[in-house]
């Protein structure tokens, strides 16, 4: 991972490399929940979905927003933010999650990656 290598690198910021990662990542989940939005202007969410998906929707109804801290999961976290633009859940705490989620994973990549590659 590119981020990883670069965190060991002493020539490279830190808190430089954790803010544009995670900028970089909110606003392609921001754009992934955008995209929910728009389709739930054509979809009905109801009609289109499987009795699984139906309870996985569920759960994020019953987490709201904060559903969203996992959103940096591989596969999932795209889905998660899908979901939840197509719900339309409020989008400043939704954005506050994804936002929190994402530095949270960057700073964990930045300090094992400086740790272990040093």
């Amino acid at each position: 991972m590119l981020l990883a290598y670069l965190a060991s690198k002493p020539e490279y910021s830190k808190v430089a490399l954790l803010l544009v990662a995670s900028l970089g990542n909110t606003l392609g989940a921001l754009t992934t929940f955008g995209l929910g939005h728009l389709a739930a202007k054509k979809y009905s969410l109801q009609a289109h979905l499987s009795e699984r998906h139906q309870k996985g929707i569920k759960k994020i109804e019953r987490w709201g927003p904060w559903a969203l801290l996992f959103s940096w999961l591989p596969v999932v976290g795209d889905a998660l933010c899908f979901a939840a633009g197509w719900m339309k859940i409020h989008f400043i705490p939704s954005l506050l999650a994804i936002t929190v989620g994402k530095v949270i994973r960057y700073g964990i990549v930045i300090s094992l990656s400086s740790s272990w590659l040093n």
